[in-house]
């Protein structure tokens, strides 16, 4: 099962900028992102493309509105009924869309009346925000934004036989996003009722979101952004659904890389042993900035051939810092030699290595022509008379363009 990419003239080539000297390509030219959010895609998307990426995005959630979601009606007559000891309050959307849901049952001043009464713990700044506007003043809030440091902060507290409320965000039938937090509270003797606002459902099978799925076991690109646990979750399971699941796991383990915005979200696949990298702020702006950085660290290869500087990028190859544009066989074809550089790859290694060939050996001899033709000089490829083909490595210089001692 094969998922196309997006055509080019969906994704940004870089900011051009003309000037003299400078480069006509950004820092994530030649890259393929796949985006999974469900909220802010298009914020994110913009975002990355700005930066020269090739996006391919489709959300792998989909929200259940909270007027139908009885689960959380429910939970809340039940905290009106029994107002908490204790409030936990994780997100400030999270929090606020809790009040809207309220308001829209017409319960929100039973509501606000039920949790006025009881002790309140923010995790976070935007949180607190959120509790401050419906006039629910914080008790205490950690300056890490941790939930470990909040649940610190309760057990030594104290919290045997009292009952809490802690609001929740992001949520799936399959996956909960603090069964720790929740299950250390009720081990210390805590009565836990969680308050799961906007709760998601996997996106519906048979669409984007499936080809998407499919171009991660492909390794189609070189990164999938994550913005929560539960979309991790839903691509886990649809991966699952679609017998893919052995696939995707090993281009997440190997050439498609996990770029999540915090390690909450992070955590499902940290549990099977899959790298993941994260920003240092959980936000959408430096999840991007980090793509950003990150991507060229891990996707690139630099070599220096033929008197040139070669950079191998996703889709692309930079000469001395202009880019050249490649066929998937060209690609393919560069991407086996600069595999070992300067060492002879034979003719059968790359036919292997170059899509849908079969046995037709004229083919390696087709793509070799049309790569040299790419890169603008015959002489960085090689040809190894009665063996195969190589990169003209400068020996000289090592990776980083420095004579070697």
């Amino acid at each position: 099962m094969t998922a196309p990419l997006p055509d080019d003239a969906t994704a940004t080539r870089g900011a051009a900028t003309g000037g003299a000297g400078e480069p006509d390509w950004a820092p994530l030219t030649g890259y393929r992102v796949a985006v999974t959010s469900a909220r802010r895609s298009d914020e994110l998307c913009a975002l990355l493309r700005r930066r020269g990426a090739t996006v391919c995005a489709a959300a792998a959630i989909a929200m259940v509105p909270l007027p139908d979601d009885e689960e959380l009606h429910t939970h809340t007559q039940a905290l009106i009924d029994a107002p908490p000891d204790i409030l936990v309050a994780t997100t400030g959307i999270g929090f606020r869309g809790w009040m809207a849901a309220a308001d829209g049952w017409g319960l929100t001043g039973d509501l606000t009346a039920a949790l006025s009464k009881a002790r309140i713990v923010s995790r976070g700044p935007k949180a607190t925000g959120a509790l401050r506007a419906a006039d629910l003043p914080e008790e205490w809030s950690p300056d890490s934004e941790s939930s470990r440091e909040v649940l610190h902060y309760l057990r030594e507290s104290g919290v045997q036989g009292l009952r809490i409320a802690v609001q929740l965000h992001g949520a799936t039938d399959e996956w909960d996003p603090f069964p720790e937090f929740l299950d250390e509270l009720r081990a210390a003797g805590a009565d836990v009722v969680p308050i799961r606002v906007y709760r998601w459902r996997p996106s519906p099978s048979g669409g984007a979101f499936d080809q998407l799925v499919a171009g991660i076991a492909d390794s189609q690109f070189d990164a999938v952004s994550f913005t929560s646990a539960p979309a991790v979750a839903a691509m886990l399971l649809r991966a699952r659904e679609l017998g893919l699941e052995a696939q995707v796991l090993d281009a997440l383990r190997t050439d498609v890389h996990a770029m999540c915005v915090g390690p909450v979200t992070a955590r499902p696949l940290v549990r099977l042993g899959i790298p993941t990298s994260a920003p240092e702020r959980m936000r959408l702006g430096a999840l991007a900035r980090h793509i950003t950085d990150e991507l060229p660290l891990l996707c690139s290869r630099t070599v220096h051939a033929a008197g040139h500087r070669v950079e191998i990028r996703g889709t692309c190859v930079l000469v001395d810092g202009e880019v050249k544009t490649l066929s998937p066989a060209a690609m393919a074809t560069m991407r086996a030699l600069a595999h070992r550089p300067g060492a002879v790859v034979l003719r059968r290694d790359l036919l292997a290595a170059l899509p849908g060939t079969g046995t037709d050996t004229h083919a390696v001899e087709t793509a070799v022509l049309r790569l040299r033709t790419a890169l603008g000089d015959k002489n960085i490829v090689a040809t190894v008379v009665k063996r195969g083909y190589r990169l003209a490595i400068d020996e000289d210089l090592d990776d980083a363009g420095r004579e070697r001692p």
